[in-house]
């Protein structure tokens, strides 16, 4: 008999218990969809993190030995040193050297009173760190440019003022452009002011960071080891970060979280495949006389075979398929429940793992279907006839 004539027979199946092929059909579509969503979720998430890092994945940070990481200020009078400064700048040429003050206040903005954080830095290294969204970049030592998350919060606009507690009051000459979680500055709660203004504000020598930002980033490791050398060559003076193997491991983190979702997803499907193979066992019992008829007038086993695999087939098909579609939706409603964006829904990273859904979904159906179809094939075909 031709291939064909058994697919028909298992698509006459599929249509005669048509409530129970739509359970198991039901199943794999949940299963696929569960697969696929937690999949885009998770590649998502770790573009998201990603783009958000990237701007600062270019760079080297130097923090006193005292301090307690990048992004702290040093909590002893520790401070990097105008003589360690430019031994970095000598040591890292032609890359870019930025020295940083970082400290926080008390600030008054009209009559309310809030808090932030102050970075000083010179006009010039400004526009290498950062982007403006609203009026100019410095040009003096009176005015600030307020981070955006800070403007907002505060209601601030090119014009307004900030008086800072002890230190004086600033006009707000630009808004910056939000700029994300960093591992050097991280300016969205604060302002920047002018290095000369900070210095004599906070009546401070020497510097809390210096950021290098590294052309070719695959000269980061040895730029980072140049310093290390230059300065740290009699005991540990700088702490010296390397912010592209930082930004590599979390993105392997969150790579792993995605993988486990992606799994927890996956236990749906089983549970589905483990449906279709009860079914298809049913399935065996109820046409255990039929199979015998089939068998006595000449079909081979692998033929009894081919059929119940095409029945477990067309369950996985269906399922698969209309999960595939199903999952775009779930993906896109997930993606802007926990992201608030669907920018990273149709991108090929993301949209692979469609195709791992579905290609899982008909591979689990037809797992699923071996053990039954093999049963149903190697029945004896005068007990099957005698079967009521």
């Amino acid at each position: 008999m031709q291939v064909s004539l058994f697919f028909e027979f298992a698509k006459r199946n599929v249509r005669l218990h048509w409530l129970r092929s739509l359970l198991a059909i039901i199943g794999i579509i949940i299963g696929v969809t569960a697969i696929v969503s937690m999949g885009i979720l998770g590649n998502s998430l770790v573009l998201a993190i990603s783009d958000s890092l990237s701007a600062v994945g270019d760079s080297v940070i130097v923090t006193p030995h005292f301090g307690s990481g990048p992004v702290s200020m040093a909590s002893t009078s520790e401070r990097i040193t105008e003589r360690q400064l430019e031994q970095i700048r000598r040591a890292v040429a032609p890359d870019i050297t930025i020295p940083v003050y970082s400290g926080s206040a008390r600030m008054e903005v009209g009559t309310e009173d809030t808090f932030g954080v102050v970075y000083g830095l010179r006009p010039d290294d400004i526009p290498v760190l950062l982007e403006v969204e609203e009026g100019s970049y410095l040009r003096g030592s009176s005015g600030a440019m307020a981070g955006a998350r800070f403007a907002k919060e505060n209601d601030l606009r090119v014009g307004s003022r900030i008086t800072i507690r002890d230190k004086g009051t600033l006009r707000v000459v630009g808004i910056l452009k939000e700029r994300g979680m960093g591992f050097d500055i991280n300016p969205d709660y604060g302002i920047v002011v002018d290095e000369s203004w900070y210095k004599q504000a906070y009546d401070q020598d020497g510097y809390d960071m210096v950021i290098v930002k590294v052309g070719d980033l695959s000269r980061i490791e040895t730029v980072k080891e140049i310093i290390e050398k230059q300065l740290n060559r009699r005991e540990t003076v700088v702490n010296v970060i390397d912010t592209k193997a930082i930004l590599e491991t979390i993105q392997n983190t969150f790579g792993q979280i995605s993988m486990f979702t992606t799994a927890i997803g996956g236990i749906s499907l089983v549970v589905a495949g483990v449906s279709i193979l009860n079914i298809m066992m049913m399935s065996v019992t109820e046409r255990t006389r039929e199979i015998g008829v089939l068998r006595s007038i000449g079909t081979l086993r692998k033929e009894v075979l081919i059929m119940f695999l095409f029945e477990a087939l067309i369950l996985g098909l269906i399922g698969s398929l209309v999960g595939g579609v199903l999952s775009l939706f779930g993906g896109y409603a997930i993606s802007l429940l926990m992201l608030q964006t669907s920018e990273y829904l149709f991108v090929p990273s993301s949209m692979v793992y469609v195709l791992y859904g579905v290609a899982f979904g008909i591979g689990t159906s037809l797992l699923s279907g071996i053990y039954p179809a093999w049963k149903a094939s190697n029945l004896n075909p005068i007990e099957a006839l005698r079967h009521e």
